[in-house]
């Protein structure tokens, strides 16, 4: 581990060699079989995990967030890597397809076509400030990457610079241990030299979690080279709640428990916290959420600068006519110096909040949330339809709704998905498992790109582009094209005459 207090910006000189370092690495890291980076990915695992002891207690100074909570970041960070390596070991993230030569096909003799996926070439990640390790150095977007054959520069996020370069150590510890190419995994620092190294060609791919601000300018610079790149940015997300008359009268206070400990989780700095909560007009659960968050503690926030946005923010959204302050956060100082904020919770009408859209409905990245009390099942849709994108969307219904209510409820579904990458019933959107099923994305701004994921198995398919060989010889294909499957992966398999009436009745 590095006795370094902080980690400088990295220099032109640096930057440049990582960068050519990742492109030599490049074309042996891809080529390299599934089962031997899988091989790798668990070594960093196993690292990591040897070493949850020490880097917990750096990002404890670092971040103020506990014990319990890094130690479970740094147990999923390796859960995340062993779940590529086991998509590696499975094959079917190359999504094999062979169609073999056909003189009956339908529209004239089809050519040997044989398609898989391949890596896109040196990806540079932009850690996340609220997450030290299950999005950071070591997190989803790098171990995605690296699954999908492509070096990795890591861009240390500053909140955690300290935890940045001790991850980073291990890191390449293992792999250099476990026999990986120099330059498949590195670490740089400073906005700058982030910049600078998206900007640059060895760079093929970006990933991002971060602000809708700081991630839209980014996206920009990615989209403005000369050859663009794919920029995959996880941004901003306001993840309104709704609760139907129905779920009220069965759990009210179970509603306002779980709303309150969402929102407020983590000091409210979750991308999937609710920001929005829709209920009934009059209803008695506002009572009980506000005397919920009169209980709430002080948390401290990740940085100095995260808290001058979020009292701006509070300020901002406060100064708006028909917003009623119903718990007032105050700030407070530990012994240390460091920030900590109590939750704010707010509350309008779902009319305000349409009305005025522009402001509210914007992310709010701290222990805040707005309370909207809405009449009809058409205020609902007039806010939803209002949401450019969000990460998610929770509808809270009777556990077994009436014919009346499900007709309405499918209505609101339908809606929602056009709005939403997740869809939370009966539950809250804090907590992102990490499954093959997963999908954490959205419409923008919840993303830049709202086909992908940034947790989960599939978000190895950022990193992959398709390319197909067409009546190629047999010893000149990959392996998991050849006709005897040395990899034994997955394949779709065309035969011949199988699709000569496509289009027919």
């Amino acid at each position: 581990m590095t006795d370094t207090p902080y980690l400088p910006d990295t220099t032109d000189a640096e930057l440049h060699g990582v960068l050519e370092a990742a492109a030599i690495a490049a074309p042996d890291w891809a080529a390299r079989t599934p089962d031997d980076r899988a091989r790798m990915l668990c070594a960093i695992a196993d690292a990591l995990e040897a070493r949850t002891d020490e880097l917990v207690r750096v990002a404890q100074v670092e971040t103020g967030l506990s014990g319990a909570r890094l130690a479970g970041e740094v147990t999923r960070t390796s859960v995340q890597l062993r779940m590529f390596a086991q998509e590696l070991l499975d094959g079917g993230f190359l999504d094999v397809v062979l169609d073999p030569a056909d003189a009956e096909f339908a529209l004239g003799p089809r050519p040997d076509l044989r398609r898989y996926q391949i890596p896109l070439g040196p990806v540079l990640v932009f850690s996340a400030g609220n997450f030290p390790f299950a999005f950071s150095v070591a997190g989803n977007d790098t171990a995605s990457a690296l699954a999908a054959g492509c070096p990795v520069v890591v861009k240390a996020h500053p909140g955690h610079l300290r935890t940045s370069a001790d991850t980073a150590a291990i890191v390449v510890d293992a792999l250099r241990a476990a026999g990986a190419p120099d330059g498949v995994f590195s670490l740089i620092s400073g906005h700058q030299a982030g910049v600078r190294a998206l900007q640059d060609s060895r760079i093929a791919a970006a990933g991002f979690t971060g602000s809708v601000v700081g991630g839209r300018a980014l996206f920009d610079v990615a989209a403005a080279r000369p050859n663009p790149i794919p920029f995959f940015g996880e941004l901003g997300s306001v993840n309104p709640a709704v609760v139907t008359p129905g779920a009220l009268e069965e759990r009210a206070d179970e509603i306002a428990t779980g709303f309150v400990g969402s929102f407020t989780l983590g000091a409210g700095q979750f991308c999937t916290k609710p920001g929005i909560l829709l209920v009934p007009t009059g209803s008695d659960v506002v009572d009980a959420i506000v005397e919920q968050t009169h209980r709430v503690p002080a948390a401290r926030m990740l940085t100095e600068r995260i808290v001058d946005g979020y009292r701006h923010r509070i300020d901002e959204v406060t100064a708006l006519p028909q917003m009623t302050v119903l718990v007032k956060g105050v700030e407070t100082r530990d012994g240390n110096d460091v920030q900590s904020v109590s939750p704010t919770l707010l509350q309008t009408s779902a009319d305000n909040l349409v009305a005025r859209a522009d402001t509210l409905l914007d992310e709010t990245f701290g222990p805040t949330a707005i309370i909207a009390e809405y009449r009809t099942v058409a205020d609902i849709r007039r806010v939803l339809q209002i949401i450019d994108g969000t990460l998610t969307v929770t509808l809270h219904t009777r556990s077994e709704p009436t014919e009346a209510e499900r007709e309405e409820l499918l209505g609101l579904i339908r809606l929602a998905a056009t709005r939403a990458g997740r869809l939370v019933f009966n539950s809250w959107p804090t907590g992102v498992a990490v499954t093959p099923a997963q999908h954490h994305g959205g419409p923008y701004p919840a993303t830049t790109a709202a086909a992908h994921t940034s947790v989960g198995a599939t978000a190895i398919r950022r990193f992959l582009r398709p390319i197909a060989f067409q009546d190629a010889p047999s010893g000149l294909l990959p392996e998991p094209l050849r006709d005897d499957n040395p990899w034994a992966v997955p394949r779709r398999v065309s035969r011949a005459g199988e699709s000569t009436h496509w289009g027919v009745q």
